[in-house]
């Protein structure tokens, strides 16, 4: 019988330390569903990314857990959501892409970074289309 109490307590101190980190990481505000809201939440990301890089034509994911931005250079930077931050690559070739309706899919060259779907309603064509006339580089 001693056995079982003492078994008891240690589930219910155990659920306790659960609950009380829960509520901790709550406060801290920790974790969470972090997205990025809009065309200037997405600059802000860019020059994190890249100081520096200033987009002049900006489309963000509708569910905003990825962004493109063009500079006045032309050069075009990948956002995506990665864990509770968020990572970005300037593609400085023509990457493979896919459009489906209002989807764009994305295989950057930098394999490790995955490709990326975001939905873009009818702006989809449009950044389709830059990726078309982007140089493709010949691999040796």
């Amino acid at each position: 019988m001693d056995d079982l109490i003492r078994q008891l307590l240690q589930l219910a101190a155990s659920l306790a330390a659960i609950l009380a980190l829960a509520w901790l990481a709550g406060r801290l505000r920790l974790g969470g569903d972090i997205r990025i809201k809009n065309a200037d939440h997405a600059r802000r990301l860019a020059d994190e990314v890249l100081s520096g890089f200033d987009p002049v034509d900006i489309v963000v994911d509708r569910s905003g857990y990825g962004a493109l931005l063009r500079d006045d250079k032309g050069r075009i930077m990948l956002l995506r959501q990665h864990g509770v931050h968020f990572a970005g690559r300037v593609m400085h070739q023509r990457p493979e892409a896919r459009l489906d309706q209002g989807s764009l899919t994305i295989y950057p060259d930098d394999k490790p970074f995955g490709p990326v779907t975001l939905n873009l309603g009818s702006e989809a064509q449009i950044w389709a289309a830059s990726f078309r006339r982007m140089e493709r580089q010949a691999h040796a």
